[in-house]
């Protein structure tokens, strides 16, 4: 077995911890600033938290624009990245300057959403509108705060492509999406050929 302390470092090539805890949804998170500038940026640490509210939440590593504009107008939209998507979502995590229109430099279409500011991925067959309810700065084990901050955002309204509803069940591997893997760039993509069903002990 392979040990290590992070702390200590992890001794190989790249490190491993997010190729372990992987895959992972990708937060695209769409937001706009106070005067309604948009914004979109991908977010390797993104996850759903809760049912009732649906709470999802995504990680900034350091004080990025998608962080901001939620803290500053308090809204977000998540938006489904498919593997027809990939290259786009690729293209709006390029380096940037504040204020460059990311669905402009990916190609992208915008979509009005209904209950917040922020527009949609027009291409995303999926897309969830939040209202932010905590942004929480992490910690260490030490109490330590870290540069990273975690936004949690309630659903408020979600856009599902009917297409992708079955007998009034959504159909997760039908949307193709992508994940990512960890690794310096490695994403997989969920199709029908990885379905496998279980029913829950009774």
């Amino acid at each position: 077995m392979h040990f290590y302390e992070p702390r200590l470092g992890h001794g190989l090539r790249h490190d491993p911890f997010n190729s372990i805890v992987a895959p992972r949804p990708i937060g695209w998170i769409s937001t706009c600033d106070a005067g309604g500038a948009p914004n979109l940026a991908p977010y390797s640490f993104f996850n759903a938290f809760n049912y009732t509210p649906p709470l999802v939440g995504f990680a900034s590593l350091g004080e990025k624009d998608s962080l901001r504009n939620a803290r500053a107008t308090g809204e977000f939209v998540w938006n489904l990245v498919t593997r027809t998507l990939a290259d786009a979502m690729n293209q709006s995590c390029a380096p940037v300057a504040c204020g460059v229109n990311e669905f402009e430099l990916a190609g992208l279409h915008s979509a009005p959403s209904r209950l917040v500011r922020p527009p949609r991925v027009a291409a995303s067959p999926v897309a969830l509108e939040c209202k932010v309810t905590q942004i929480i700065q992490l910690t260490a084990h030490s109490g330590a705060p870290v540069n990273t901050w975690l936004t949690m955002g309630e659903v408020v309204a979600v856009h599902i492509d009917e297409s992708l509803i079955e007998d009034g069940v959504y159909q997760t591997a039908k949307a193709h999406p992508v994940v990512r893997g960890g690794g310096p760039g490695d994403y997989f993509h969920i199709g029908p050929e990885q379905l496998f069903r279980m029913g829950r002990p009774t």
